[in-house]
């Protein structure tokens, strides 16, 4: 990559990131409400909002590149590997998020807290919850990193100034 390709890669990127951040800040400040807000957008949500909130959620990058790598390395049978996903989502859908909503909860540890001693079940809830995030973030941060190696011209194992 060029030096002015470069520049102009890392000023689209900086912009892109100061304008996600300012507008996280700004909606941020403006919403102050109940976990039903927090959860459930208040109710104020169409159909069609809904259901694109639900597909953006399932289909991250990870699942898309994912699956595109299982089809190329194991043909069909990595195509097979796309029904699981769409089973578990279809038993999570019916099975799980009904029954959540009609305890007039909003997640499952809610459910599950409801019924049991409170602080233990926030404790298992939460510590799988950064267990799980932890162990997801780091495949997305070597996937960042890869990228941003590739906006700078950084070859692997290339050291950095003054090192």
């Amino acid at each position: 990559m060029t030096g002015h390709h470069q520049t102009l890669a890392l000023l689209l990127f900086s912009g892109f990131v100061a304008v996600t951040l300012a507008i996280t800040t700004w909606v941020s400040r403006h919403r102050h409400g109940s976990a039903e807000e927090f959860y459930a957008g208040g109710r104020l949500f169409s159909p069609m909002e809904n259901g694109f909130a639900i597909a953006g959620d399932y289909m991250s990058a990870a699942s898309f590149l994912g699956v595109t790598g299982l089809i190329a390395l194991y043909g069909y049978d990595g195509l097979l590997y796309v029904v699981g996903f769409l089973v578990a989502w279809l038993v999570v859908l019916f099975l799980v998020a009904e029954l959540v909503r009609n305890c007039g909860r909003f997640t499952l540890a809610d459910v599950v807290a409801a019924r049991m001693s409170e602080r233990p079940v926030r404790i298992a809830a939460g510590t799988s919850s950064v267990t799980v995030s932890v162990l997801y973030l780091v495949a997305q941060m070597v996937g960042a990193g890869s990228l941003v190696a590739l906006l700078l011209g950084v070859q692997a194992g290339q050291r950095a100034p003054g090192r």
